[in-house]
C-alpha cells in the first residue's frame, strides 16, 4: 500500500535525516526536507574546501554538515539516505543499521509516495535511449511526463508537482535497484551482461539487483523482457503480472518482433504492423531493439501514430553515437555512454559496414574484453587506446584469432587530447572516428558526461 505524499511529509517532521553523499540526487532534498520540519545532516567524505559551492549551498538551505574521512562515525540520525553509488552492504551502512537507523534512498521514497503510473527501465545497455523514447512516445500522445532517476535528475524533489493523471518514466541502475522493495507499474529490462563488477561482489548480486525491478509487481502490472537475452528471458519465472517479450530473432505469439524491415506487434492472435525500421531517425540495430522495447512498454497507452511520429523525429540522446562534426570529410562521433565492452560492441561497432578509427579505454570495472577484441579486429582499422583498460583491450585484440599485424593498427596515448590529435593525424576523407571507450570514465573524469563533453570540445576546436 502506497503512502500518500502528505503522510510522508508529516512522518519526517522532527526526524533527523542523513543525506550520505552531496551529489545531484541529494542536494535538492535539503530545502524540501527542512521545509517539512526535518533536521538534515549532509554527509560527504570530501571536506568543505573540496565541496566548495555545494557546501555553502547546503548550509544556506538549512543543512548541518558532517564531512571528511570519518564523516559517518558519530552521526545521530533516524533515517539515512545513501547515494546510489554507495555499496549497499558497506561497513559504514552496516554500522548505522546496527544502531537502528533506517537506511533508504531517494528513489525508494519516491516509489513509496509517487501518485501516478511509473514506467521504469533497467538493463546493462540501452537504458537511457529506451527511457527517452518511452517518454517521447507518451508526450506525443498528450501525457504530462516526468523523467528522472539514473537519467538526468532526481524525482523526489518534484513530488509536489506530480498529479495522479501524470506519468513518470524512470531509469534505474543496479545501484538503485539493489535496495528497492517496490516495483513499477511497467518494468522494462533491456538486456543483461557483466557490468559494474568493481562494485557488486559478483555477477549473481548484479543480476539479483536488476531482478528487483519485477520482483514486487502484482498481477495487474506489466514486465517487458528481452527474449534474445538468456538472463532476462528467465526473469519471466519471477513475474507475477503480464509478461511481454521483444525479439530481433524470433517471431513471437505475444510482443514485438522484427519481420524483415518491419517491427510487428502480436496481441490476442492479431498482428499489427507498427513501424518500418527505416523510419527510425537514430541509427543502428541496437536502436531498433530500443524501439521494440519502448513499443512493448507503451502498447495500449500510446497510439501507433504517436510511435511512428517519435521514430521519425527523435534525434537521440547526448553521448550515444552522437554526431559531433564533419571535418575534411571525416565524421566524428561521441559515444561516451559506452562504459562496457558489450556496449561498444553492440553499439558503435555494429553501426558501420566498414572499418573505423576507435578511441577506447578508461577506468577498469573488472570486465572481460575477449569478445570485444574479436569485434575490434572486424570493425576497426586504428585503435587508439588510453586509460587503465588500455592493456586489457590491446591484449584482447592481439590474442584474437582475427588479428594480424597492423589489423588493426594499435596506438597508445595518455589522455583525450592526445587521442583526438592522433585521430586527426591518421584519419583520411571518408573515415569515421568514434570515441566509444568500452570502459567507465572514473580514471580521468567525474562521469561519462564530463568525458563526452571534453571529447566534443576538443573535436570542435580542431
Amino acid at each position: 500500500m502506497k503512502q500518500s505524499i502528505d503522510s510522508f511529509f508529516e512522518s519526517i517532521h522532527g526526524k533527523r535525516i542523513a543525506l550520505i553523499g552531496m551529489g545531484r540526487s541529494h542536494m535538492p532534498l535539503i530545502p524540501l526536507f527542512t521545509k517539512y520540519g526535518a533536521t538534515v545532516i549532509a554527509c560527504d567524505k570530501r571536506n568543505e574546501e573540496a565541496l566548495g559551492e555545494a557546501a555553502e549551498k547546503a548550509k544556506a538551505d538549512g543543512a548541518q554538515l558532517s564531512l571528511g574521512e570519518h564523516y559517518l562515525d558519530d552521526i545521530d540520525v533516524d533515517i539515512a539516505l545513501r547515494t546510489p553509488g554507495m555499496p549497499f552492504w558497506c561497513d559504514e551502512l552496516n554500522s548505522l543499521r546496527e544502531k537502528g537507523v533506517t537506511i533508504s534512498s531517494e528513489m525508494e521514497i519516491f516509489f513509496d509516495i509517487c501518485p501516478c503510473k511509473i514506467y521504469a527501465v533497467t538493463g546493462s545497455d540501452g537504458k537511457t535511449t529506451t527511457t527517452s523514447v518511452i517518454a517521447e512516445m507518451l508526450r506525443a500522445d498528450g501525457y504530462t511526463v516526468h523523467v528522472g532517476g539514473n537519467i538526468g535528475k532526481p524525482l523526489l524533489p518534484e513530488i509536489e508537482t506530480i498529479s495522479p493523471d501524470d506519468v513518470c518514466v524512470v531509469e534505474l541502475s543496479s545501484f538503485q535497484l539493489i535496495s528497492m522493495r517496490q516495483s513499477p507499474d511497467v518494468a522494462v529490462v533491456t538486456n543483461l551482461a557483466p557490468n559494474h563488477l568493481d562494485v557488486h561482489k559478483d555477477m549473481d548480486e548484479y543480476i539479483e539487483a536488476k531482478r528487483n525491478i519485477i520482483l514486487y509487481q502484482n498481477e495487474n502490472q506489466k514486465a517487458v523482457l528481452n527474449y534474445d537475452n538468456e538472463i532476462t528471458r528467465l526473469f519471466d519465472l519471477s513475474c507475477k503480472g503480464e509478461v511481454i517479450f521483444f525479439s530481433r530473432n524470433k517471431k513471437l505469439r505475444s510482443g514485438a518482433y522484427l519481420d524483415g524491415n518491419t517491427i510487428e506487434y502480436a496481441e490476442d492472435g492479431k498482428i499489427f504492423d507498427v513501424l518500418d525500421i527505416r523510419d527510425i531517425k537514430i541509427p543502428g540495430m541496437h536502436n531498433v531493439e530500443n524501439y521494440m522495447t519502448a513499443i512493448c512498454a507503451v502498447w495500449g497507452d500510446v497510439s501507433v501514430e504517436s510511435i511512428r511520429k517519435v521514430a521519425r523525429e527523435f534525434g537521440g540522446v547526448e553521448h550515444r553515437a552522437e554526431f559531433v562534426r564533419e571535418l575534411d570529410g571525416v565524421k566524428y562521433y561521441n559515444d561516451s555512454i559506452a562504459s562496457s565492452p558489450t556496449r561498444t560492441a553492440s553499439g558503435t561497432l555494429s553501426l558501420y559496414d566498414f572499418k573505423l578509427i576507435l578511441i577506447a579505454g578508461g577506468y577498469d570495472k573488472h570486465l572481460d574484453y575477449t569478445e570485444l577484441g574479436d569485434k575490434i579486429c572486424d570493425k576497426v582499422k586504428i585503435a587508439i587506446l588510453m586509460g587503465a583498460t588500455a592493456d586489457k583491450i590491446e591484449t584482447a585484440i592481439r590474442q584474437s584469432s582475427k588479428y594480424s599485424e597492423n589489423n588493426p593498427v594499435i596506438i597508445r596515448v595518455n589522455n583525450m587530447e592526445e587521442a583526438v590529435k592522433c585521430a586527426r593525424e591518421n584519419a583520411v576523407e571518408g573515415d569515421i572516428v568514434s570515441m566509444s571507450p568500452a570502459s567507465a570514465s572514473f580514471d580521468l573524469y567525474k562521469d561519462f558526461d564530463a568525458r563526452g563533453k571534453h571529447f566534443k570540445a576538443l573535436v570542435n576546436a580542431l
